[in-house]
């Protein structure tokens, strides 16, 4: 991978970077798709700018519906076009007692990383209000039937279903625009959600706030293209696109809300 590639993203996303040289490279001289795991928005905006601009291969992305925001990625020579089953997909029912409980996002979230899955082993949590879904990676769905009976102190059952069962998920993204001073974490929350930075700070340095699923204590940090922050209690964004400047130099933004 050329150097200067690197110099376009974030320090820490080199490793990232490397396992994107790495299946190029892969799919190129093997000449054959290779799978990855679940990649977050962010992710897949990096893969989609490498393989776009320095690859010999292509690229696709398939979260078991089209919505989704964790998408698995095949990365593959010129002849090659994927069909559903080749992104190895699977969707789960989560059967529990609806009359007498209540499921909540995080609460499955911690359930199936407490029980030894990686975060990019599994896609989108989705509900419809009443009804809970997931997808995790085909060959993991025999472990995470047996292996997951209960969320919290509630007892479930886990079960495989095909896509044409898919609920409609009741969170939705809204379309907006947005002008900050910088893309610093505060600044954006404070914009969007209509807050001052000095509340949006405590909430990031209280460990309400998620970037790209993972918690982040950072107020004054650069938030870039397809980040997905989560605010608890509020929501998430994403931006979405970069749309220029007022004539006062403050960023323009396109950006995705789900507001609670």
């Amino acid at each position: 991978m050329d150097a200067t590639v690197y110099q376009h993203f974030r320090k820490e996303e080199a490793p990232f970077i490397d396992n994107v040289s790495e299946w190029m490279e892969r799919a190129n001289m093997e000449y054959r798709p290779i799978l990855t795991d679940f990649l977050d928005p962010r992710q897949q905006f990096i893969v989609e700018d490498i393989v776009g601009k320095h690859g010999i291969v292509h690229y696709f992305f398939n979260g078991g519906y089209g919505a989704a925001e964790r998408r698995r990625g095949i990365i593959a020579p010129e002849y090659f076009t994927p069909e559903q089953d080749d992104f190895a997909v699977q969707l789960f029912n989560i059967k529990y007692p609806q009359k007498f409980a209540t499921l909540r996002h995080s609460q499955i979230l911690g359930t199936l990383v407490n029980s030894g899955l990686k975060r990019d082993a599994f896609g989108d949590i989705m509900t419809d209000g009443v009804n809970w879904q997931f997808f995790t990676e085909a060959s993991l769905a025999d472990y995470v039937q047996n292996e997951i009976t209960k969320v919290g102190k509630i007892n479930v059952q886990l079960e495989p279903a095909d896509y044409t069962a898919l609920i409609t998920p009741k969170d939705a993204w809204a379309p907006e625009s947005a002008t900050v001073s910088s893309l610093r974490l505060d600044t954006l929350i404070s914009e969007v959600y209509h807050m001052s930075r000095q509340r949006a700070k405590g909430l990031i340095e209280g460990d309400k706030v998620k970037l790209n699923w993972e918690t982040f204590a950072k107020p004054d940090f650069t938030v870039g293209l397809m980040d997905v922050v989560s605010v608890r209690g509020f929501g998430r964004i994403q931006i979405t696109d970069l749309a220029g400047q007022t004539k006062k130099g403050r960023i323009k933004l396109a950006v995705n809300v789900l507001r609670k």
